[in-house]
This record gives C-alpha cells, sequence and structure tokens, in this order.
C-alpha cells in the first residue's frame, strides 16, 4: 500500500497528457496488487486466496515493466525506489504462494 500511496503522488510530476495513459496505468496496477491480496484473504478458502496471490504477482510485474517505461520516458520522474520495492513484493508473493501451495 505504500507503494501506491507513494506512485498517487510521484505521478503527479507525469505531464498533465499522461492523466489518461501512463499515470492512469501506474496507478491500477500499483492500488491491485494490494487490493487483489486482501480479496482473496477475505475469501477464506485457501484456493482462492493463492488465485488472489497469483494476479497481484501479475500485477506488480505489470507495475515494475510501467515503472521501466516511466524512467525510461520521464527521468525526472522518481520511481527508481518504488521499482525496487517491487522485486521485494514480487519475492514477498512467491513466498507466500509457495507456502500456502505447502511448498515453501
Amino acid at each position: 500500500m505504500v507503494v501506491a500511496k507513494d506512485l498517487y503522488v510521484e505521478t503527479r510530476n507525469l505531464p498533465k497528457d499522461e492523466c489518461y495513459g501512463l499515470s492512469s496505468q501506474l496507478r491500477r496496477s500499483a492500488v491491485s496488487v494490494p487490493a487483489n491480496i486482501a480479496e482473496g484473504y477475505g475469501r477464506n478458502n485457501r484456493g482462492e486466496y493463492i488465485h488472489f496471490l497469483g494476479i497481484a504477482k501479475g500485477s506488480i510485474n505489470e507495475l515494475e515493466t510501467l515503472l521501466v517505461i516511466t524512467e525510461c520516458v520521464y527521468p525526472e520522474v522518481k520511481v527508481k525506489i518504488a521499482r525496487e520495492a517491487t522485486v521485494q513484493i514480487r519475492k514477498m508473493l512467491t513466498r507466500m504462494i509457495l507456502s500456502l501451495k505447502g511448498n515453501g
């Protein structure tokens, strides 16, 4: 949730013409990660939780890609810390999924 909050602040530094483009996509994918974790957890079913963790993992991969694009196109926008956080979040999601499957 911290990454999502930080990106909401930082995407304000993107050009106004990115309002419905990159800015919107960054925000949606960043919010999607904790939202899917919460939704899966709320299902009270291990299989569904694992499924939603997988969706969150897809969103973190999408977010990382969007952050790389942002760094290339708008180097003045500070997203390096968020991009580094995506690596850690992906690792945590992978460990959670493996643990819930009994492989971790």
